[in-house]
């Protein structure tokens, strides 16, 4: 077996796939596979396949118990492998910058650190694309992937919005650094996001909700962004957030 399926407007979307042979044909297919859960311990031919098929295109490898397979399987007919597939290909880097260059605009990125909750990627994807940006980049580790969740919740945008899954988000900084690309993040401790010039090639860092912004992401990012606040809480939803700096990025973007 096999996949299991979600209808969704009209047209199908897989997103787990159940089974070794499944699994392992499905990495030599192509495939984008966001992370596979294999039994704790076992050591078979067809498990060390798909190890190494793993390894080779750097997906994500969790060791769970029977029980954690046996809750996650539709079929019980897991053989001790599931992979979690992407409901959509990824794009590269260079797919993002180049959709920049065809407008005739700076680039404007928004990249996630560890954004888990797929509401949360799904309305960031959205307002990305109502914002201008460019694209959205996500780390393949402790990160949701494309999932028909996220799909449903970008309401269409992930149709226009290209996202790019990278390795290392703060290595990824750098690199685009070299490319001109100037970056921000957001965090309650730095300058009122009003007095910072957000204007030109930018990337816009968000972090999870519940740690913000990682020490080594946020240590490559040129400027430190808060958005001013007067309630009796101390943060916003990680999507909204991310909303409120990308239009005003797009304010300063328009006034220039």
């Amino acid at each position: 077996m096999e996949e299991r399926k979600q209808e969704d407007n009209g047209f199908m979307e897989t997103f787990t796939i159940e089974g070794r042979n499944a699994v392992i044909e499905a990495f030599r297919a192509g495939r984008p596979i966001d992370r596979v859960y294999l039994l704790d311990g076992c050591q078979d031919g067809p498990i060390m396949t798909i190890r190494r098929e793993a390894k080779k295109q750097d997906v994500p490898i969790k060791y769970v118990a029977k029980e954690r397979l046996d809750q996650m399987s539709e079929t019980g007919k897991h053989q001790g492998v599931i992979a979690s597939a992407a409901a959509y290909g990824y794009a590269e880097l260079e797919d993002i910058l180049r959709r920049a260059q065809e407008k005739d605009e700076p680039p404007f990125l928004i990249l996630l650190d560890n954004i888990e909750d797929p509401h949360n990627l799904g309305a960031i994807i959205r307002t990305a694309n109502l914002a201008g940006a460019h694209g959205v980049v996500i780390p393949k580790n402790r990160a949701v992937g494309l999932t028909a969740v996220v799909a449903r919740t970008s309401a269409g945008a992930l149709n226009y919005t290209p996202v790019a899954r990278v390795t290392n988000l703060a290595k990824t900084i750098e690199e685009l650094k070299e490319k001109g690309l100037w970056f921000v993040c957001a965090d309650m401790d730095g300058t009122r996001m009003y007095d910072l010039n957000l204007k030109g090639p930018i990337g816009l860092v968000i972090g999870s909700e519940g740690e913000g912004v990682g020490r080594l992401v946020k240590e490559k990012c040129d400027m430190v962004a808060a958005i001013p606040m007067k309630g009796d809480i101390d943060s916003l939803n990680a999507s909204v957030a991310a909303g409120v700096m990308a239009y005003e990025i797009l304010r300063q973007r328009l006034d220039s």
